[in-house]
Parts: C-alpha cells; structure tokens; sequence
C-alpha cells in the first residue's frame, strides 16, 4: 500500500514521528512536505497532496496541521476527495466505512499512539456495501461532476 503523507509547520513534528512509523511498519510512504517548522500555507501542501490521490499515484492521504480544519478544507477543493478531520480512531472507521474517505486529516496534538492507531484504522476499513452509503457517495459523485469547474 502507497500512503502519501502531508503537513504545514505545525503539523510537520507529528508527520516525521508518522512517516517513521510507517515506514517501519512496512508501508509505502510519500511525503509531499513541508520539510521544516518554517511557516508556510497549508493549502500548497492539501492540494499537492490530494491531486496525487485523485490522480492514484498514492492509494491514501494523510495530512496534518494545527487543528486538521484547514487540510480538511483544501484537500476537499480537490475533484474525487473526500477528506475527514479524524480525532479518534472509531471516527475514521466510521468515515472510511459510511463515506468512502481517501484522505485523513489529523491535529498536530494527537500522539503518535493515537494517530498510527487512526492511520491503521482508516488505511484497513473498506467502504460499505450497504446500499445507502454507496448511494449517497453517488450522489456527491454526481453533484460534483455537474458543478466541479477548474
């Protein structure tokens, strides 16, 4: 599995602990940035990011920042994302699950316990079968390729 992985300057701290893990959890990682604590715009590194996922060049995103809120913002301006704020573990698979998200956005409070716990959960729960989850994600679907403008 090829996990592409994302953060402003607050959040950069927790992705280099998160990448670590990752990778020595025998994952496929890509990381799109930033390279520092330097102060930067979030949504150069959400966009980066999500189009690589749109795109299929990684299976999953994960990014993170002060609060999750701003990733979750941008990466949602991208055309077939589906990001999500997760705060806990049961959020994710809730989310994964009923939504069919593609990218997890995580605060930069959260321990590397907790947010590889996340990671796992949102990375190993597939999408519903259920019937109302598949049509309400057709729904979206639909509704953004009406009214998606580049």
């Amino acid at each position: 599995m090829k996990l592409g992985i994302t953060s402003d300057h607050r959040g950069y701290k927790l992705k280099q602990e998160v990448y670590k893990e990752l990778k020595e959890r025998g994952y496929e990682v890509v990381d799109f940035g930033t390279n520092s604590e330097e102060i930067v715009d979030y949504p150069d590194f959400a966009f980066l990011l999500s189009k690589n996922v749109a795109n299929k060049n990684v299976d999953f995103g994960i990014a993170m920042c002060g609060s999750g809120a701003g990733m979750t913002i941008a990466c949602n301006k991208v055309k077939g994302i589906r990001c999500a704020n997760v705060i806990r573990k049961e959020v994710a698979a809730s989310a994964r699950n009923d939504d069919n998200i593609n990218i997890i956005a995580i605060d930069e409070k959260t321990s590397i316990k907790d947010a590889i716990e996340i990671i796992e959960t949102f990375i190993s729960t597939p999408f519903s079968t259920i019937e109302r989850y598949r049509r309400r994600e057709n729904k979206i679907q639909k509704f953004e390729d009406e009214n998606y403008v580049r």
